[in-house]
Parts: C-alpha cells; structure tokens; sequence
C-alpha cells in the first residue's frame, strides 16, 4: 500500500470513524459446551466428539430482529457476526464444507437471517471470519500453536496440502461476498507465527476482496495478530494491512498512530464478561458505566468500541448483556452527539474525564465530581457558549473570586447556585458542550 492507497482507505473507513459504536456477535457451536469459543483447542476435542454438538445444534429460539432492536437500543451503528470461527463451524449456507448450521437441526442460513435483519434496522453489516480451520483436513494439525490436536503425533501433516487449505478458505470468501450483498466489513482473524502475509496468499485475497465489494473495509490480521499490529502503523503499509488496527481486551493509552504520527483507524475489541462465545458460568459482566466511559476513552482516542456479546445455544443473547446495552443505549439517547462524529479533541487529557471534538463543538464528559470550578485549561477567551448536553440547558462561565489567580484558563460549575460541581448530574457521565469561537 502506497501514500495513495492510504488515502483510498481513508475515504473507505469515513462511516467507520464517524459510527464509533459496534456490536460484536460470537456465536457457534461453542454456545453448547459453554466454555468459551475456544473450548476444542484448550480441551484438546477430538473432532468426533465435537460432532456432538453439531447434532445438537437447534438454535431454536434464534431471531435476529431482537439483536438488531437491541444493538439499535444500544446505540450502535454496526455489526460483526462470526460467520464462521476457529472450529470451521459455518453459519451459513457454504458450498464448500458440509460443516455448516444447514445441515444441522437449525436448518437455516442463520448469515442471511442476520444480514437481513440488522440491515432492516439501518445498521451496517460486517462478518467475521477465521482464516484458520481445525477443522479441514489440509490445516496443519500436529505442532500447530493452537490446533486441538497439536500435540497428537498420529496427527501427523505429511500428508496435507496447505494450498488445496487456501483454495477451500479463499472460496469461502468469495462466497461471502458474492451471494449475501453489501457486506461493509470483512473481519478477518487471525495471523501468528510464520503464518501470516504471504502464508495465506493474501495479496491475492485483497485483490479478490476488493474486485468484488471496493467498498468493503477489513481489519489488519491478515498480517497482523492481537500481539502486534504489521505494517498498518508504518508510512507504506502493505496491500493487505488493513483498514483499520484491532486491540483486543485493552485501549491503547495514546490511541493509535503509525511512524509518521499520523492517526490510524482503529477499534478496540473488548467482551461484556471474561469471554467472547457464550460462558454459562461467568458472571464478571462490566456494568452500564464502565461500558460508557470505555466508548468515551476510544473515541477520545479518535477510536472505535466493538462491543462484544455472546448468545446462548438456543440463540438468546443473555439477559444481563441486555440490560447493560439497554442502559447504555438510555445515556447514548441524550448524549451520543458526543460519540458520533467525533475524535480527539488535541487536549491533554483532564484530571476530571475526557475530551471529544466535532468540529467546533468540544465535549467535557465529567466523570469525576470536582469541588469548585471544573477547568477547561487555557481556553479562556475561546468559548462561546457551553450547554449541558443531555437538556441543553445553560452552564455558565464561572467567574468566581477564588478562580481569578487562573486568568488563562475557563472554569464552570455543574451546580452554579452553590458554586460547585458536586454530585455530578449524570453519575455515569455527564457531557458539557462547550461551543467554541
């Protein structure tokens, strides 16, 4: 990727920078055994006995028109679903494996159902797909890093074929990009040791992605892993780099730029509990205010938040996921003009929350209650208004007498009729728009 290829990703990612919010949706076989999307490899499954639930697999209660309400409740502005992960289990209705939920008691292309049902809502679709396969029998398995059966010798690769592996996996794209529409991102995991890059002919790959859907934005772990980001951060980074950086389970503490310090796109991929498929056991959810003010920190980061949820075997997203995102969705209604559309506000970052920009508008979200004034530093003289957020009621400038040692700087109270900003209005979150000059 050249200088001009970058600027071609940075027209393609402008809805992705500007919708800030997404819904990640893990969901497979895995839901069955309820240990995590990783079950077959940290349990060593052999492949018969994983066939177990793949006959079991009903997804009865599946309706994808409740997860788009709820991810449209939320806020969010697009999705992610795992058309097929690290199992080779397929959710949708593939030529090229009979590995898929057609073929199971669900007897249904749950893909197309999805697509159609988050597109019906107005939000943007994207699927997930492992570029690894423990299942096929082309994939390496014996001395893999991960593979169920990495240390099985009987397991052997003398007899695979790798390139035949790569025919099968880049078919598979094809397929998803020629019989299901508009796709607008293709997430694409994952790369790790030697196999990366060229390992999965991916040059090849982006120029059929691209000849097919131009439009299409991917991730950059065609070359990258959640360990290292590749050439994406670099001044010319590969054809097959990525449109955008995904740091897993964290937010980079400076955000993400490339050598030059130019801002690179970028979303941070975080779970609501410990694990991205469906864990019947763990109850460490994040509450409705550590999700908010994670969505702040990326965007004030000029990042985006890719927000996970896992649905049960029957298809159900799980009740305290729910409610998190409805809760969320409650304090995005009042206060997403400063999510969408925004970025860093070039600030340093206040000792009393964060910073988000749009244009002329410059967001104070207060997350901590301060006594006296709240400092808006060396923004004296450049303000012309500032409004509550969420009523549009009006905070005035404080001029108040022990304020005035501080001549360069702009202060206001939440509580203006006892000079001071304790409790906050919204405990969550409480967004100031500040107007500027």
């Amino acid at each position: 990727m050249t200088n001009t290829n970058i600027a071609e990703r940075t027209a393609r990612t402008q809805w992705f920078r500007e919708a800030r919010f997404g819904m990640f949706i893990h969901w497979g076989l895995y839901s069955i055994p309820a240990r995590g999307e990783w079950v077959r490899s940290t349990e060593r499954i052999p492949q018969e006995d994983y066939l177990e639930y793949f006959r079991e697999f009903s997804a009865k209660e599946y309706n994808p028109r409740e997860w788009a309400a709820l991810a449209k409740k939320a806020g969010m502005k697009y999705a992610v679903l795992t058309a097929k992960h690290h199992d080779g289990f397929c959710l949708w209705d593939t030529k090229l494996t009979d590995f898929k939920a057609t073929n199971t008691p669900a007897g249904r292309d749950l893909v197309r159902e999805y697509l159609e049902a988050f597109r019906a809502e107005g939000i943007r679709t994207g699927l997930y797909f492992s570029i690894i396969d423990w299942r096929h029998p082309d994939f390496p398995h014996y001395g893999d890093r991960q593979h169920p059966m990495r240390d099985n010798p009987k397991e052997g690769n003398e007899n695979r074929d790798f390139n035949r592996y790569l025919e099968f996996m880049h078919g598979q794209i094809r397929e998803l990009l020629t019989e299901y529409g508009k796709i607008e991102i293709m997430w694409f995991d994952f790369s790790y040791a030697d196999m990366k890059g060229s390992k999965w002919k991916a040059q090849e790959l982006i120029d059929m992605v691209r000849s097919l859907q131009p439009h299409v934005i991917t991730d950059n772990r065609l070359e990258g892993s959640g360990e290292e980001s590749g050439t994406i951060l670099t001044a010319n980074p590969s054809d097959f780099a990525g449109d955008f950086a995904c740091p897993e389970q964290m937010i980079p503490p400076k955000g993400i730029l490339n050598e030059l310090g130019d801002p690179v796109p970028w979303e941070a991929c975080i779970t609501l509990n410990n694990h991205w498929g469906y864990c019947a056991w763990d109850s460490h959810w994040k509450s409705p205010e550590m999700v908010v003010r994670m969505l702040t920190e990326c965007v004030s980061k000029n990042g985006n938040l890719l927000l996970n949820v896992g649905p049960d075997a029957k298809g159900r997203i799980p009740r305290e996921s729910a409610e998190i995102l409805e809760q969320v969705g409650r304090w995005m209604d009042e206060n997403g003009e400063s999510i969408y559309c925004c970025g860093a506000a070039d600030m340093e970052k206040p000792e009393w929350g964060r910073f988000t920009r749009k244009g002329n508008k410059l967001y104070a979200h207060v997350l901590e209650a301060q006594a006296g004034g709240i400092c808006l530093p060396n923004m004296a003289g450049k303000i012309e208004k500032i409004r509550l957020l969420s009523d549009r009621s009006e905070i005035k400038q404080a001029n108040y007498w022990n304020l005035a040692e501080y001549p360069e700087h702009a202060f206001f109270f939440l509580n203006p009729m006892s000079s001071d900003s304790y409790p906050l209005r919204d405990p969550i979150d409480t967004v100031v728009e500040i107007t500027l000059k």
